[in-house]
């Protein structure tokens, strides 16, 4: 007996084993769902895989790369030399050599496939966003959302609204220059032009050597209360503004009626009391200087210093009203620059997210990006006017309960009552009007978030190709196994032919030998057997004549048939790369079409 044939010693590498593992893993989590299939050799899994990511990166390379499965040596090798030679276009760090691709190097591959799914992941991304402006600008092209009429209808009336306010809180102009200034004095003409809109200033006077610091210390504290150690410079200041104030006359639009002036009395008393008190002292000051001319100078000397006491006092007590005013501003000076300094961090980060939005800006998308701007600066400017309006509804709803108490206190019962259902009507209008502005504000943050929803809804270019991919995967596997079993169908039918020709065969035999004794008893019937034993031999040969040309049918057959099945490869190949010209084309022609809109 032959002894049996010694298998080769194989040792299998643990660590190739575990990258080879990781590749199909990573390949799967990238999308290539085909690397799952059992039946496929390692091979084709991760060639396959690098294929996809190549084809999937959507980098312009001259190379047709047409992955096969179960292809020749041939096949396998110029397949590998190709993307070899494709990788250091693309820029990748790693460097791999053919023969490590065919011989499964996968210490080696891993590093290069993780490279691609990632940069296949990258180019998913970024084409992600710009498919769906895209699909959203061909629907806005020519459909529209009821949404969208809606918006367009409302949104005359909203500027007719802005239109409105815009003209009710435009400066107006209370004073008219009845002549000419003398003199060219920038100044002089820049403070009596503020005189004429209701513009109260006064001027700061910044005492030499000291900082910047100082003196804007000095012009805010003088802008709120004039200066504190400078009292000669305040005449000087009043003294300009009844000048000018000489030289205007009011206009009729700033004409006011008594029941104007009876509400600013009304809120400002307390200023009108302070204003009142200085001009008291002024005019004692000035009165006591008058008779000091006509006493002694002993008298004189006391009332002197008695008035130098008293403006003494009068300036350290405003001394500590403005110690304790600056240091009030020194605070909030703070705060306003921490928020400040926030308020520009959120604007770079703001500018940033725009200039990104910028560089994805195309000619395609342009439209829908705007549209979404528009949308979320109404949105914006519908929530900073709730704010306002909230605040302003406070501010009002204090001054009225103040307006109430103080006229329960000096009017009585009746005119309270009509007064306080006055405030209440207007209190109960201005709430409703709050709540129709956030009914307004909810429904637009719903339609938003409906186009959204809407525009997330449509599917990428990328995903209706990778779904593409799957149903042609699916497809093949289906075909692979309906080819599988059918030649298991065939296989079997061969066999059942196979029996029965020698079941025929044994049958044959065992009438021959049962009847060869008998046969050869006489020469008749040796004779007669020979005939028919030379019959059945001229019926096996002429079977067997049948069956060669059946085969040779059936090889010229196959022969047909695997031409026809190369040139439909050759046709499939070349519809491949056409497709992709024509892609390119069309890329192409988009950006010419955004060259030709912008220009």
């Amino acid at each position: 007996m032959d002894a049996p044939p010694t298998q080769a010693e194989v040792r299998e590498d643990e660590e190739q084993h575990v990258k080879l593992q990781e590749t199909i893993e990573l390949l799967t989590a990238a999308g290539y769902f085909r690397a799952r299939i059992k039946g496929l050799s390692p091979f084709d899994k991760v060639v396959g895989g690098m294929t996809w990511c190549i084809t999937t990166c959507n980098f312009d390379v001259d190379v047709d790369l047409l992955f096969q499965e179960n292809s020749t040596i041939g096949q396998k090798i110029a397949l590998t030399e190709k993307i070899v030679r494709v990788l250091p276009r693309m820029k990748c760090p790693h460097r791999l050599e053919p023969h490590q691709i065919q011989g499964l190097d996968f210490i080696h591959i891993y590093p290069t496939v993780q490279w691609l799914v990632k940069k296949a992941i990258e180019t998913r991304e970024e084409l992600g966003d710009y498919n769906r402006a895209f699909s959203v600008s061909q629907f806005n092209k020519n459909h529209c959302t009821p949404q969208d009429k809606e918006f367009e209808e409302r949104k005359e009336q909203s500027f007719g609204s802005v239109s409105k306010v815009k003209d009710s809180y435009k400066p107006r102009r209370h004073y008219r220059r009845s002549h000419g200034l003398k003199g060219d004095d920038e100044e002089l003409r820049i403070h009596s032009t503020l005189l004429e809109y209701g513009r109260k200033y006064t001027v700061a006077q910044p005492s030499k050597g000291k900082d910047d610091g100082d003196n804007k210390k000095k012009a805010v504290a003088s802008a709120l209360g004039g200066g504190q150690d400078e009292e000669p410079a305040n005449f000087v200041e009043e003294k300009k503004i009844k000048d000018l104030m000489r030289g205007l006359s009011i206009t009729e639009e700033a004409q006011i009626t008594t029941s104007t002036v009876g509400s600013i009395v009304g809120l400002q008393s307390e200023e009108i009391q302070q204003v009142a008190a200085h001009y008291a002292d002024k005019q004692q000051e000035l009165s006591s200087e008058d008779r000091s001319e006509r006493l002694t100078g002993a008298q004189q000397q006391k009332r002197l210093v008695t008035s130098l006491n008293k403006q003494i006092a009068v300036q350290e007590k405003k001394c500590e009203e403005m110690a304790q005013n600056h240091s009030k501003l020194q605070q909030e000076y703070e705060e306003t620059k921490n928020k400040m300094d926030k308020v520009n961090e959120t604007s770079a980060k703001f500018d940033e997210e725009m200039s990104k939005l910028e560089e994805l800006e195309t000619g395609a998308n342009k439209e829908v990006l705007q549209t979404l701007r528009s949308l979320v600066a109404m949105n914006e400017k519908l929530k900073k006017q709730e704010q306002q309006f909230r605040a302003e509804c406070k501010e009002k709803l204090a001054k009225l309960q103040q307006q109430i108490a103080e006229l329960k206190e000096g009017v009585g019962e009746e005119e309270d009552d009509e007064r306080s259902q006055l405030i209440e009507k207007q209190y109960q209008a201005d709430k409703e009007k709050l709540q129709k502005i956030k009914l307004l504000l909810a429904r637009k943050n719903r339609e938003i978030s409906a186009l959204q929803r809407k525009i997330d809804e449509v599917p990428s270019r990328a995903e209706l190709s990778q779904y593409q991919r799957r149903f042609v995967e699916l497809y093949s596997q289906v075909a692979s196994t309906h080819t599988e079993t059918k030649q298991f169908y065939t296989l079997y039918n061969t066999l059942d032919d196979t029996k029965l020709y020698l079941e025929k065969e044994v049958n044959l035999l065992n009438s021959i030998h049962d009847n060869f004794s008998q046969a050869m008893a006489s020469s008749s019937t040796k004779e007669q057997f020979l005939k028919q034993f030379e019959q059945i031999v001229d019926g096996i040969m002429t079977n067997k004549t049948k069956v060669e040309k059946k085969k040779q049918e059936e090889k010229m057959r196959r022969d047909h048939l695997n031409d026809t099945y190369l040139d439909l490869i050759d046709k499939q190949r070349h519809y491949f790369k056409t497709v992709k010209d024509f892609k390119e084309e069309c890329r192409k022609n988009e950006i010419l079409l955004g060259r030709l809109q912008k220009a």
